[in-house]
């Protein structure tokens, strides 16, 4: 398949800059084949059974992201990621240029050398031993670019969040409340929480106009043997909030559709005409980017003109898009 055929016209004034209060009332587009129906988030609970289970990711986002300067005066901004060694980091780096032995200035003292890197990812050497603890301090929440309007932690993160580790928020979980998860316990169905963490190979554009030839980046997940128990148990329907819990399960899934718990790295990549070996019966997401691997995932799971038609109605409707966006429900259908 085609990179363009993943593309849609989106007006910026639909691009979401901060979330909706309470997260419950954003509104839902329900998606059932050809049929589509306009909700409020909260009447999620209606769409929900007794004995459903319901698959959340409880990754947190911390302030990782750092805004400096060049030694030279040229202004950066750095995504921290993975630590590599007591003070060396995995980073991302937004500005003019950079160049191994490139050298950067932060706040509190904080300095960064560029010792190597490669695929768009630099390898920093920190002058401080506490870099975490500063990052608490000095870091900022790593919004999305087309985000131009500063956001506080809370806002940018799932009211369940717990595993520290992500880059960027599982948005689909946004809608979620603490009173609308004791509803939907209290209706009987079940709550599981799994952990993957967002890393920059989710968001990094595709840039082959033939979308086989993209790879991803490998992202941390880890699913416990209660979590999959309770998955391969289900007596009705799976439930899975947002594309990286589908593509952590996916990940930990057999060639019969049994989840084992798993701790590991994932790099799948799912695009239509992927087999799933464990496909949901309803999936809640956010509105994603054109031509993203997110849109691709969709798109395998209930079609591409299906997904394409959706976002088509979303925005004669001025649905709201992306992470502080509105939220859809898809049933999923075989194809």
């Amino acid at each position: 398949m085609k990179l363009s055929d993943f593309d849609y016209r989106l007006p910026k004034e639909l691009i979401a800059q901060e979330p909706i209060e309470p997260r419950d009332a954003s509104r839902l587009i329900v998606v059932k084949g050809k049929d589509i129906e306009h909700k409020t988030f909260k009447d999620v609970l209606n769409y929900l059974e007794k004995d459903d289970v319901i698959v959340l990711n409880d990754t947190k986002v911390e302030p990782v992201k750092l805004v400096g300067r060049k030694t030279t005066g040229s202004p950066a901004e750095f995504l921290v990621s993975k630590r590599l060694d007591e003070r060396k980091y995995e980073c991302q780096i937004k500005t003019n240029k950079v160049k191994i032995g490139a050298e950067f200035i932060f706040s509190k003292g904080l300095k960064g050398k560029v010792v190597g890197g490669k695929d768009g990812l630099f390898e920093v050497l920190f002058s401080s031993d506490h870099v975490d603890d500063l990052l608490q301090d000095i870091g900022e929440m790593p919004l999305p670019p087309y985000i131009k309007k500063k956001s506080t932690k809370e806002q940018y993160q799932t009211v369940y969040a717990k595993h520290s580790g992500s880059l960027a928020a599982p948005t689909a979980g946004f809608h979620f409340t603490p009173a609308l998860l004791r509803d939907i316990e209290k209706k009987g169905v079940k709550i599981v929480h799994i952990t993957l963490h967002v890393s920059f190979g989710t968001f990094l554009p595709v840039k082959t106009d033939n979308i086989e030839e993209h790879h991803m980046h490998d992202e941390w997940f880890s699913i416990s043997e209660e979590a999959a128990d309770t998955i391969n148990s289900r007596k009705k329907r799976l439930v899975i909030v947002g594309t990286t819990a589908l593509r952590a399960l996916e990940s930990a899934t057999d060639d019969i559709g049994i989840v084992h718990p798993k701790t590991g790295t994932t790099d799948i990549f799912i695009y239509p005409g992927y087999s799933f070996k464990l496909r949901p019966d309803l999936m809640i997401t956010n509105f994603h980017l054109p031509k993203s691997t997110l849109i691709m995932l969709i798109a395998a799971l209930i079609g591409l003109d299906s997904i394409m038609d959706a976002y088509k109605v979303a925005v004669e409707e001025r649905y709201r898009f992306y992470s502080f966006g509105d939220a859809m429900l898809l049933f999923i259908q075989a194809l």
